[in-house]
Formats: C-alpha cells, sequence, structure tokens
C-alpha cells in the first residue's frame, strides 16, 4: 500500500499571473467597437427625434434628449476604450490567460488539459479590418470560456493551431 502524503505548498514561490506580459488587441479593433458604437447611437438618435416629433410632452424637453444622447456617447465612450485597453491575453507553457475589466479587473487562466474545443469567427466589419475572434471552449459549458477579440486573422488561426495541437497531445 502507498504512503499518502499531502504537503503545504509555499504559495509565495508559485508563479505570478501579473507577472506575464499580455499581448494587446490590434488597433484596428478599437475602430470596429467606434463603428459599432456610432451605429448603435444612430439609431438611438433617430429614435429621440422621431419621439420628440410625435409627442408633444416630449417635444417641451427635446433639449433636454438632446443633451444627454451625447453625454451618455461620451460616456460610454470612454469606459469603451478603457475596456479595450485593459484586455489583453497570453498563452504560456501549460496555459492559456485572458484578462479585462474596467472597474473590476478579471483574468481568466485555462490549463491547456482542460480545454474541449476551439473556434475562430470573422464578423463583417472584422473580415473588413482583417481580424478575428478566438473562442475556447471547455468541458460542461455550452458558451465560450473565453472570447479573445481583435487579433489579425493570420496570427488567430496560428492560435488556433496551437491550441488544437495541446488538446491533441492531451487525447
Amino acid at each position: 500500500m502507498e504512503n499518502f502524503t499531502n504537503d503545504l505548498l509555499d504559495t509565495k514561490k508559485l508563479p505570478r499571473f501579473e507577472e506575464v506580459t499580455f499581448s494587446k488587441l490590434e488597433s484596428a479593433y478599437w475602430k470596429i467597437i467606434w463603428i459599432e458604437l456610432v451605429f448603435v447611437f444612430a439609431i438611438i438618435t433617430t429614435a429621440a427625434v422621431i419621439g420628440v416629433f410625435n409627442d408633444e410632452k416630449l417635444a417641451e424637453k427635446a433639449a433636454i434628449i438632446y443633451g444627454l444622447i451625447p453625454a451618455l456617447f461620451l460616456i460610454i465612450l470612454g469606459f469603451l476604450r478603457l475596456g479595450f485597453v485593459k484586455k489583453g491575453f497570453a498563452f504560456r507553457q501549460h496555459d492559456v490567460l485572458y484578462s479585462y475589466g474596467v472597474i473590476a479587473t478579471k483574468t481568466i487562466i485555462i490549463p491547456y488539459n482542460r480545454i474541449q474545443h476551439v473556434s475562430l469567427h470573422e464578423g463583417l466589419l472584422s473580415r473588413y479590418f482583417g481580424l478575428a475572434k478566438i473562442e475556447i471552449f471547455t468541458a460542461g459549458g455550452s458558451s465560450s470560456d473565453i472570447e479573445i477579440p481583435g487579433i489579425l486573422k493570420n496570427e488567430a488561426e496560428n492560435i488556433k493551431q496551437l491550441l488544437m495541437g495541446k488538446i491533441q497531445k492531451v487525447l
């Protein structure tokens, strides 16, 4: 019979993910975020204009409504920019890391032996700018555990091949 041991680990000597140099998203991805935001606010502004013309009570408050739209646009733009700047990813020998967040930063670390599936997606705007999104799935979920947008398409294809190779080695 084998002797069971359960020794303590010195947590001060464990590798620190905070010391990893994260790769940033491509700057062209910021253009996609900007275009999508402008599109959404064009719809909101159109709806506000139509609403003001069709409702006398809203017409009295048109200045307030038209003042709130640009203020809201700028606030959302600021948060999106901060979010874009803070996103990053890294691939280490045994795991993949993805960090994001504006108010609270979240870092997801997935060991390669937990990855079940990897997919690559290109949206209409992403394809125009030569970008793609990598989605990484682990067991037990119907949605991806990590989505890394804003990667050059050829780099995303290389990442997918790397991850698929890691999955094959585990199997």
